[in-house]
């Protein structure tokens, strides 16, 4: 019995020796990519039925608006009679496409600025926020096609049969515009979110006395940094969540960010710019969470500090 025991132990050893292995010979900004991709992926996997919830409460015509919780619980039971369980995850192609490149580049990006202008020192409350917005806007505008892709597979108002069959039809029937729809609002609600994240999440952890805790808690104490600065950064980016899923949905309807936010407001009132919030504020949250917690770990596994 005692060999299963030990079981664990040998598993937690043979994982850093690979991550030791993959780590060998290979450069900084490439080991950043690498672990903020195997973040990306743990956390898109989990937290996909949030965004798909938050994407159809979004979605629905006036005449369907329901209030917060109830309105996203009727939804997820709708979905799962009608789509089946496995409904809770269309998207999840386009997701990957989308999270595991794009949380790569982020990481990465963050990295070369942090080495770039830091110098060995921790961001101070300003410095984060630029750094986490500039690092998100990098990724962002990147991966704005396929964001654009996975919103309308999320939306089940659109029959693409593929990631690529999608990319090409928009860029045939809509042009280039299509495939950067939303561009301002996705920018106006994805760097704004990581600065204001990232700004909180050092802050907090700043004081947090991490020379005094065993660094079996670290990762626990990171997630716990990571919830809270989540659900900040969540609830001040929300309405320009709602104006990109608009845009990106209604590209033909919409031509400029003015138009989306008028339309919002005048068939929803204040109250619109919130839709799908419960959801979207669960998934950012954990998610985010996640992601640096994983790519923390990584990162301190390759031998680098993130």
């Amino acid at each position: 019995m005692l060999w299963k025991a030990s079981l664990p132990l040998l598993w937690a050893q043979d994982v850093d020796e690979q991550m030791e292995t993959l780590a060998t010979g290979m450069h900084p900004v490439l080991k950043a990519f690498v672990c903020g991709s195997i973040s990306g992926t743990c956390s898109t996997l989990l937290f996909q039925p949030l965004d798909l919830l938050k994407t159809r409460l979004q979605a629905l015509q006036p005449a369907v608006n329901g209030s917060g919780r109830a309105g996203m619980v009727t939804l997820l039971f709708r979905v799962v009679r009608t789509e089946s369980i496995l409904g809770l995850w269309k998207g999840v192609s386009p997701s990957f496409a989308r999270c595991i490149p794009g949380v790569g580049i982020y990481f990465s990006t963050l990295y070369v600025m942090k080495q770039k202008f830091l110098v060995d020192r921790s961001p101070t409350a300003l410095e984060s926020v630029f750094l986490g917005a500039a690092a998100r806007a990098v990724s962002g505008i990147c991966m704005l096609p396929v964001t654009v892709v996975k919103t309308r597979y999320e939306s089940g108002r659109f029959g693409y049969g593929s990631v690529y069959g999608a990319l090409k039809s928009i860029y045939q029937t809509e042009g280039p515009r299509g495939l950067f729809s939303g561009l301002t609002a996705t920018l106006l609600r994805d760097a704004p979110f990581s600065g204001i994240y990232l700004m909180f999440y050092t802050e907090t952890k700043n004081l947090t006395p991490q020379d005094q805790l065993d660094s079996v808690f670290m990762p626990l104490l990171n997630f716990g940094c990571g919830i809270l600065a989540g659900i900040l950064a969540s609830l001040a980016t929300q309405p320009a969540d709602v104006i990109k899923t608009h845009m990106q949905l209604s590209p033909q309807k919409y031509h400029r960010t003015s138009q989306a936010i008028a339309f919002i407001y005048k068939d929803f009132g204040l109250v619109g710019f919130f839709r799908g919030g419960v959801p979207r504020v669960l998934r950012r949250t954990l998610m985010a969470a996640m992601a640096w917690t994983v790519y923390e770990q990584m990162m301190e596994k390759m031998g680098l500090k993130s």
